[in-house]
């Protein structure tokens, strides 16, 4: 799929039209590895949005969709630095410019699939821009790990989304996507948290409420917080601690009578 000129901008300012040129228009991929459906949902909606081509990441021995399975073996691929064989892509990658690179989060960081897409050296100098789904882990590290695996790629945005609020997906999504210019639209400008402070009785409620429906949160503890008002509610960033670890907690409370949810942590 090929986009018109000047679409791709994350922020720049504007030039005289004097000073202005006709930039060559970008080809767009969406290139992704999904297990369970879920980041292939995600993958599907970007590609709709945009009309870029789209590519699943197969491998030749298909993981395991029992959750244990999956875990055992992508641990010790992980311990013994193991790049899984893929199956040939239909695409060319290295003819693409924007490459929407889709994963599952695994051990807080992308799937090991992806690290073969990566040693291959087909993203080397294009611009990259993540997307992921997870059970609880925020976009963070995945994101800091592509950088440091990708240091003659650009990274200008990046969207990830928790697999229990996929319905939230499509809002998520096209945020990045007019911050990027493939949309048209105009974000909410999102205010900065306030400072942390000790929670208050009604926080560590809100706290306690949304992180009871995941157990791997079981026995985390509120020991700050700080917050923004936005149109639909309010956004909270707590830090937590559980036996001794600490770790960042976004939770939304919604306007109205909807429980609270956290949205992504960052350990």
């Amino acid at each position: 799929m090929m986009l018109m000129a000047g679409l791709l901008v994350t922020a720049c300012a504007s030039k005289p039209k004097a000073e202005q040129t006709e930039e060559p228009a970008k080809k767009v991929l969406v290139l992704y590895y999904s297990v369970t459906n879920t980041t292939k949902q995600m993958a599907e909606y970007i590609q709709q949005k945009t009309g870029a081509d789209i590519e699943a990441i197969q491998t030749v021995d298909a993981y395991p969709t029992d959750y244990n399975e999956l875990i055992k073996r992508s641990s010790a691929e992980r311990e013994g630095n193991v790049l899984p064989e893929l199956k040939p892509f239909a695409h060319n990658v290295a003819d693409y410019d924007v490459i929407f690179f889709g994963y599952p989060l695994w051990f807080a960081t992308y799937a090991q699939p992806l690290k073969t897409v990566i040693a291959s050296g087909v993203l080397n100098g294009k611009t990259v821009v993540p997307f992921c789904t997870s059970g609880s882990s925020g976009i963070k590290q995945s994101v800091n790990d592509l950088k440091n695996a990708l240091p003659t790629a650009q990274i200008p945005e990046c969207v990830g989304v928790r697999s229990s609020l996929m319905d939230k997906m499509p809002a998520a999504v096209d945020r990045v996507l007019i911050n990027l210019g493939l949309m048209e639209g105009k974000n909410e400008v999102l205010a900065d948290y306030s400072a942390q402070q000790a929670p208050t009785a009604d926080e560590t409620a809100i706290f306690d409420a949304a992180i009871s429906t995941y157990s791997m949160m079981n026995g985390t503890k509120a020991v700050s917080v700080g917050s923004r008002t936005t149109s639909k509610g309010t956004d909270y960033k707590f830090v937590g601690e559980a036996n001794g670890a600490k770790m960042d907690v976004y939770i939304t409370k919604e306007n109205g009578d909807a429980a609270p949810y956290f949205t992504a942590v960052d350990r």
